[in-house]
């Protein structure tokens, strides 16, 4: 009797243990940064794989956070993209002086500022993504809006090394977008594109101290879609260009992410 009442005991037991609710996974924000072109006939494949992660978010662990950012150096073949800027054609030949590349190329993607990649190679793509999911931030972003005004706040400075300085990065992306490219190398096409970066600025710089709060103005085009917009603060590490800290808020709400 006392063998089936344990036994009645170690059922409930188990029974209450498996009924209970899994705790939701925590994702790692990562950064997913696309440099790509609408004059290069090989970026259309990677700019399709970005709109994928960016909507499907295949990578269990991670938050993507995606930007495309379309470089100028290919507007010489007889189309002009109309979201290139010699911005993100420097931003790219930062990343590659770092990762120790004799030239930029697209497509091109780089995970985290620590690894880059060919940009249409979904493996490889997933595999750095996991990998950077695994390695923790040490700063956290959070995102407010009020008004036409972006509240930032970075917290987590006092776990920085003492010499780790870090650029407070605010980008505005938009997404379904697209054009009829007449010419160069992708003449007769009908080009795709999501989280395109149309603006990308430095409000701010942290380093090892007490957390900090920034405030920027969001300076949105009139041509833009609101509902398809959404800002990304990136803390980035000067030197080594890692990112410190990574967060996003879609603009057309005021929930903080």
């Amino acid at each position: 009797m006392k063998a089936v009442a344990a036994l009645a005991t170690l059922v409930l037991t188990f029974t209450l243990i498996s009924a209970s609710p899994h705790e939701p996974k925590v994702r790692t924000p990562v950064l997913v940064e696309l440099f790509t072109s609408e004059g290069c006939s090989s970026c259309p494949p990677a700019d399709a794989l970005l709109m994928s992660l960016l909507d499907k978010q295949p990578v269990e662990e991670a938050e993507i956070i995606a930007m495309g950012e379309h470089v100028d150096y290919w507007n010489y073949i007889g189309w002009t993209d109309r979201f290139s800027s010699p911005l993100y054609s420097q931003r790219q030949s930062g990343y590659a002086k770092s990762f120790g590349l004799d030239s930029v190329y697209t497509p091109q993607m780089v995970v985290d500022g620590a690894q880059e990649l060919i940009g249409s190679e979904r493996g490889p793509a997933l595999l750095a993504i996991r990998m950077a999911a695994g390695r923790p931030k040490p700063l956290t972003v959070n995102l407010a809006r009020e008004h036409q005004r972006l509240r930032i706040s970075v917290a987590g400075l006092a776990s920085l090394g003492e010499a780790e300085q870090g650029a407070v990065l605010l980008a505005v992306t938009e997404d379904n977008l697209e054009s009829k490219v007449p010419k160069g190398e992708n003449a007769g096409r009908v080009l795709r594109h999501a989280a395109v970066a149309r603006s990308f600025t430095v409000v701010g710089e942290v380093g090892r101290g007490a957390d900090k709060i920034f405030n920027a103005a969001l300076e949105l085009d009139a041509s833009w879609k609101s509902q398809d917009l959404r800002a990304i603060v990136i803390v980035q590490e000067r030197s080594s260009r890692r990112i410190l800290g990574l967060g996003a808020l879609p603009l057309r709400s005021t929930a903080a992410h």
